[in-house]
C-alpha cells in the first residue's frame, strides 16, 4: 500500500465511528475493506455514512458496542427495518445501506474474518415504478413564451427538437446539417449513424423553430447545427442553457425533463400507441417504453384523495 493510502486508511480507521462504541479491529477493518476497493470518492462517503449508521444503530440497539462477529440477520433486518419505519428514510437510501452492509461483510467472509454474510438474506426493499416526471403544459408555455420574448431562436429550435422529438443531450450537440430534412409540409431528424441510424418525423412547430434558426445561424465551417460562441454547442452549454431559462421561469429545465414531457405529451395525444413512442425514442425494448403508462405520484395522490366509504 502507498504511503498516501496508508494514511487515508489510518484517516478512516480514526474518524469512521465518531465515537460510537465498536471493538478495537472494527475501524481498521473497515478501512482496509475501503482501500481494497477502487471505489470512486462519492460511493466511498456514501458507505462511510451508512456504516457509521449502522453501528449506532447496532449499540443503541443491543446495548453493546458493534463487533463484526456479532453481527446477526436479525440485526441487518431490523435495522432496515428502523431506516424505513422509524426514521422515514428513501427506498433507495435505505436500499443502498443493505448493498453497503452486504458488500462489507462479503469482504469479511473472504478475508476469513467472519464465517458467513449476514446481510446476504436480508432482501432490499421493492421500489414502486412511477412515471418519470414531466414538465407540467403551463411550464413548457412559459418556457417557449420566454424564448420568443427574448427572440432567442436558437434557444427556440434547442427546446423545440427536445419536446417534439424526445432526442437526448447528444443527439442536439451532434446533429449534423445534413441530418435534418425541412420541407413544407414535412419533415425528419436523423439520429444516430450507420446501423443505429433512424428518421424521426418533426411536427411543424419544430420545423419553424429550426428553419428560423438556421437562418440566423452564424456562417462557420462546422458542419455542426448548434454554434455557440467558441465553436459548436457542447453538452455543458445545452445544459447553461437549460439553466438560463429555468431562472427566468422558475422551473428547473433540463434535458431529460423535456425528453419525458414529449414521452406524455404523446401518449396524451396518441393513447395506448407505445410501439410508435418506442420508435421514436428509440427504445429496443418496449418495457423500457411502458413506463409512461405508470402514473405518476401527484396522479397516485390524486387518485387516493378521491376515495370514499
Amino acid at each position: 500500500m502507498s504511503n498516501y493510502n496508508q494514511q487515508r486508511s489510518q484517516n478512516t480507521a480514526d474518524n469512521l465511528f465518531n465515537g460510537t462504541p465498536v471493538g478495537a479491529d472494527e475501524p481498521a477493518l473497515f478501512a482496509r475493506f475501503l482501500d481494497s476497493h477502487d471505489f470512486a470518492d462519492n460511493s466511498r462517503k456514501a458507505m462511510i455514512q451508512d456504516v457509521r449508521k449502522f453501528a449506532k444503530w447496532f449499540s443503541a440497539a443491543n446495548h453493546e458496542g458493534l463487533v463484526v462477529g456479532r453481527v446477526t440477520t436479525r440485526d441487518v433486518a431490523d435495522f432496515k427495518s428502523h431506516l424505513r419505519r422509524d426514521l422515514g428514510q428513501a427506498v433507495a437510501t435505505v436500499n443502498r445501506a443493505l448493498v453497503t452492509l452486504r458488500r462489507f461483510f462479503g469482504w469479511l467472509v473472504d478475508q476469513g474474518h467472519v464465517p458467513a454474510n449476514p446481510a446476504k438474506p436480508v432482501k432490499e426493499l421493492r421500489r414502486q415504478q412511477l412515471a418519470p416526471k414531466g414538465m407540467e403544459r403551463k411550464d413548457v408555455c412559459r418556457l417557449l413564451r420566454e424564448v420568443e420574448l427574448r427572440q432567442d431562436l436558437r434557444a427556440g429550435a434547442v427546446f423545440s427538437l427536445f419536446l417534439y422529438t424526445g432526442c437526448r443531450c447528444g443527439d442536439v450537440v451532434d446533429l449534423e446539417l445534413d441530418a435534418l430534412r425541412l420541407g413544407e409540409r414535412s419533415g425528419t431528424f436523423r439520429f444516430g449513424k450507420g446501423s443505429k441510424e433512424r428518421w424521426v418525423p418533426l411536427p411543424l412547430p419544430a420545423r419553424r423553430a429550426l428553419q428560423a434558426y438556421l437562418e440566423t445561424r452564424p456562417p462557420v465551417a462546422s458542419t455542426r447545427v448548434f454554434i455557440g460562441e467558441r465553436g459548436p454547442l457542447t453538452e455543458s452549454g445545452i445544459r447553461a442553457l437549460c439553466d438560463k431559462y429555468s431562472a427566468f421561469i422558475g422551473v428547473h429545465v433540463h434535458p431529460h425533463l423535456l425528453r419525458h414531457t414529449m414521452a406524455h405529451q404523446y401518449l396524451a395525444d396518441n393513447p395506448g400507441d407505445l410501439v410508435g413512442l418506442a420508435q421514436i425514442l428509440g427504445h429496443q425494448n418496449l418495457n423500457t417504453t411502458k413506463c409512461y403508462v405508470q402514473k405518476s405520484e401527484g396522479q397516485l395522490a390524486e387518485a387516493a384523495e378521491r376515495m370514499s366509504y
